[in-house]
């Protein structure tokens, strides 16, 4: 196996000894997975003060790298046929893992120019392939920079880490960051580990680890989620476009819930807060909104994906009171995550009492307002259950949803 060759241009050489006692990374350059070499741009000059910088043409505060320190160090570097040139500057790209990935993969050697000071004399520019930041901050100088990019090279490289699967489904390796984790004891401080992980269902659990990828997503990082459903829309349309497919691809979801009515709780209908006559509520782990869940299980049920204890399951501290709208918008995003949008709704929800008519054109906006989706095409409708049933006896209300999809 050929040596990955990392050569660093710095005035600092003693910032890049630490690699080599850090864990993976430090065992991949004993092991010879990887070699560092650092170049000091003051073994380069001529001068007993060893000067690497000077003031720059037409005055300005602060002094700037000269170019023939850095030229020399850059030509001392032994040149392999796949080399990149990295130069560590605040006006750089921002990587990403698909950069670490590509740096990994398709050269042998890297090459990082990191500055100080001021900045680099602009004819050093020219030596760089990439320009790289790690954002929109400036510190004194790159090693920082250049030894984070190292990191994630490094532990990229065939041998530094036993098991590829872990590389392909960590965070940023398509653009979803990672699934949670978790490990024993499984109820710790009132925080228990979700029952799907302990089923030894390795399908269920690698749908499940999915969902939770694409919803940390959608929380923690839109702009990455938004680039995700892009890339995978535009993906379905051009495999559409080559098969010649033009049939309309529909589903058909239906939902049903109900919850008993209790006192001391919060009476929620469509996100909208009621007042029961005798003062009573719904029962449940969330804010038991029966007219939002039925509706998130006819659109999972649409696509055979459970139903919403599978996602979000009572036992898990994280649901407790929440609102459902929330919940809902979740379901709509790992919907049209699987290439799904809603294109209409039709939904009845069954109550001795309250009067629930006065309310429904805000149900249905708040609806509307969480899948992404006109309030038009959200169909609610209230009846009672001539005092038959549950219902009937207002021991709960209940809800039916019925759902159409189609395919993006």
């Amino acid at each position: 196996m050929r040596t990955y060759r990392i050569e660093v241009l710095s005035l600092f050489p003693e910032s890049f000894d630490g690699l080599f006692k850090l864990g993976l990374i430090g065992r991949a350059f004993s092991s010879g997975i990887a070699d560092l070499r650092v170049f000091n741009p003051r073994d380069f000059t001529k001068d007993s003060y060893r000067q690497v910088d000077d003031e720059p043409y037409g005055g300005g505060v602060g002094m700037v790298l000269k170019p023939e320190p850095f030229f020399k160090a850059f030509d001392a570097i032994p040149i392999l046929q796949k080399r990149r040139v990295l130069m560590m500057t605040p006006q750089g790209r921002h990587p990403s893992q698909k950069d670490f990935l590509r740096w990994a993969t398709e050269y042998d050697q890297l090459v990082f120019i990191c500055g100080q000071y001021e900045g680099f004399d602009e004819r050093i520019r020219t030596l760089a392939d990439e320009e790289i930041s790690l954002g929109d901050f400036v510190m004194t100088g790159g090693e920082l920079a250049a030894m984070s990019i190292i990191n994630g090279v490094v532990r990229l490289l065939r041998g530094t880490i036993g098991s590829s699967e872990s590389l392909v489904e960590e965070s940023h390796s398509d653009l979803l960051l990672e699934y949670p984790h978790y490990t024993r004891p499984a109820s710790f401080r009132n925080l228990d580990v979700p029952m799907v992980l302990r089923s030894g269902n390795h399908s269920e659990i690698k749908k499940w680890r999915q969902t939770q990828r694409e919803l940390r997503t959608k929380e923690r990082r839109p702009e990455l989620y938004k680039q995700w459903i892009q890339e995978k829309e535009t993906s379905y349309n051009a495999s559409k476009a080559l098969s010649g497919s033009i049939t309309l691809n529909l589903r058909i979801g239906n939902g049903y819930d109900i919850h008993r009515l209790v006192p001391d709780r919060d009476l929620i209908v469509g996100g909208v807060k009621l007042e029961h006559p005798s003062g009573l509520g719904l029962d449940g782990h969330s804010d038991a909104d029966v007219l939002v869940h039925a509706l998130m299980d006819s659109m999972l049920g649409a696509l055979s994906l459970g139903d919403i204890g599978k996602y979000f399951p009572p036992e898990n501290a994280e649901w407790k009171g929440v609102n459902s709208l929330l919940l809902l918008e979740k379901v709509s995003d790992l919907l049209r995550a699987e290439g799904w949008k809603v294109v209409n709704i039709d939904s009845v929800v069954i109550a001795e009492r309250p009067k629930l008519k006065p309310y429904i054109d805000l149900m249905r906006k708040n609806i509307g307002n969480s899948i992404g989706i006109d309030c038009n095409l959200v169909g609610v409708k209230a009846t009672t259950n001539e005092l038959l049933g549950p219902e009937g006896r207002e021991e709960g209300i209940s809800s039916h949803a019925v759902v159409l999809l189609e395919r993006i």
